[in-house]
């Protein structure tokens, strides 16, 4: 699973590819290609997907003015919304997906937002800087609905089934990735 998000990192040609990894470090390193990307080790994985986010800034080369926020777990976002995104952002400094049922990963964010991103603590810490600075917030529209997330054995079926691949009943794991 980890592989397809890292697959469309790739597919959309960032300059650089930060993949940050968990408690499931060493499984990740031995089922996903890793080539040409910057892996940062989150030592601090149990306080949630900020604690990625967080590690994961330190690597960002410094000329960077945007990075686009994508989850290892959610395989359906494809590099046609992650274009949408960043052509939809104009000069906002923070903008996400809104998909026909709700708002959505990923998200961009501007090089104004690095340091309350580097502050953020907890699973839910991105949509709350999302709240406090909703006058910041773009809203893209990409057609379709929210890219599943894959927290449970049942998720990851439910996104096997719908997506119809079955090369990903092969792939397991947990690991957040941050492209």
């Amino acid at each position: 699973m980890q592989q397809v998000v890292v697959g469309t990192a790739r597919a959309c040609r960032f300059q650089q590819i930060v993949v940050a990894i968990g408690g499931a470090a060493e499984e990740v390193r031995a089922h996903v290609d890793l080539e040409g990307t910057d892996v940062v080790v989150n030592e601090a994985y149990g306080a949630g997907c900020s604690s990625s986010i967080a590690a994961a800034l330190g690597t960002v080369d410094p000329r960077c003015d945007v990075i686009v926020l994508m989850l290892g777990d959610q395989p359906g976002v494809t590099a046609d919304a992650v274009a949408a995104l960043l052509a939809g952002r104009g000069d906002a400094p923070l903008a996400l997906c809104r998909y026909d049922e709700g708002r959505g990963h990923p998200i961009a964010f501007a090089r104004s937002t690095f340091a309350d991103l580097a502050q953020l603590h907890g699973d839910k810490g991105v949509w709350r800087l999302l709240g406090q600075r909703a006058d910041e917030v773009t809203e893209v529209e990409v057609p379709g609905q929210i890219p599943l997330d894959v927290d449970t054995p049942e998720d990851y079926r439910a996104v096997v089934a719908q997506a119809g691949l079955e090369e990903w009943a092969g792939l397991h794991g947990a690991a957040r990735t941050l492209a």
